[in-house]
């Protein structure tokens, strides 16, 4: 396979075999030599830009004396690699922290997320998401306490990381009643907090101005430093990672459509201090 531009899906097959070298108590550079490989190709296929055949990839996890089931998932992701998009599906309802969306935070530069109708997941206090879990006939009760645990550290590791973020909310979701009076003050009021650091940056769409671009539904659009952006979208029991270029460009379109009517920084945390009072 001749190497490509990196995918979702290509980078998720390379956090796999980075696993596999892992599992086997192995280096980068010490499974390279053990497949007979010059060290850069194996980053290359780490990166999700291939550059190797399925018999070469076989030969590795030889190597790494990968267990045959997870070997076997190895190969099959190999061969959709070079596909662009992902629809992952998880069962009756989404995991609490996705492997691919936490493989794509971990190295984006800047995530912007538009949020329709709630505080974006991000920035939800912990109380915030049981409200909504309690509210969720699909999210069990007994896995709040984990999907709260995995929240907190997707929030935690962003901002460890200072990774820049910008949110675009609907001015609906500041008003929808999550949990009791006093929880919701709470949490607009972390808004204001979150605000204060240099890297977190969020705007409100008001409600006076009708018809908008963001409709459709909310997404997150992560930048990264030498890979293509990825547009993710969130949804009951799956999850679509979008990162061909018609997607890109239609979804930027969105966003910059929504820099034009949302209010400006100090006009958006001025609407939110007049809710909380």
């Amino acid at each position: 396979m001749p190497k490509r531009d990196s995918t979702v899906r290509g980078r998720e097959f390379g956090a796999g075999i980075r696993a596999a070298i892992e599992k086997a108590g192995l280096t980068g550079r010490g499974a390279s030599q053990l497949a007979g490989w010059d060290p850069a190709k194996l980053s290359d296929l780490m990166n999700g830009k291939g550059g190797i055949s399925e018999h070469d990839l076989i030969r590795l996890l030889g190597v790494c004396r990968t267990p045959l089931e997870e070997s076997d998932h190895l190969v099959t992701m190999y061969r959709e690699a070079e596909r662009s998009g992902w629809l992952q599906i998880h069962g009756e309802r989404s995991p609490g922290w996705p492997r691919t969306l936490g493989e794509n935070e971990k190295v984006a530069t800047e995530l912007i997320c538009w949020s329709l109708h709630l505080i974006p997941g991000l920035l939800q206090l912990p109380d915030y998401l049981r409200a909504l879990i309690e509210g969720n006939p699909n999210s069990p009760a007994k896995e709040a306490d984990e999907r709260v645990a995995a929240r907190t550290a997707r929030q935690q590791q962003l901002i460890n990381r200072r990774c820049a973020m910008t949110f675009f909310i609907h001015e609906q979701a500041l008003h929808l009643p999550i949990g009791s009076p006093e929880l919701m003050s709470d949490q607009l009021d972390h808004l204001l907090t979150m605000g204060i650091r240099p890297y977190i940056t969020y705007r409100i769409v008001p409600t006076s101005i009708g018809a908008h671009a963001g409709t459709a539904g909310s997404f997150t659009f992560m930048k990264f430093d030498k890979l293509e952006s990825v547009v993710f979208i969130d949804a009951e029991n799956h999850g679509v990672y979008l990162d061909d270029k018609a997607s890109i460009e239609a979804y930027s379109r969105i966003l910059k459509a929504l820099d034009q009517t949302a209010l400006g920084v100090e006009e958006s945390k001025e609407l939110i201090a007049s809710i909380i009072s």
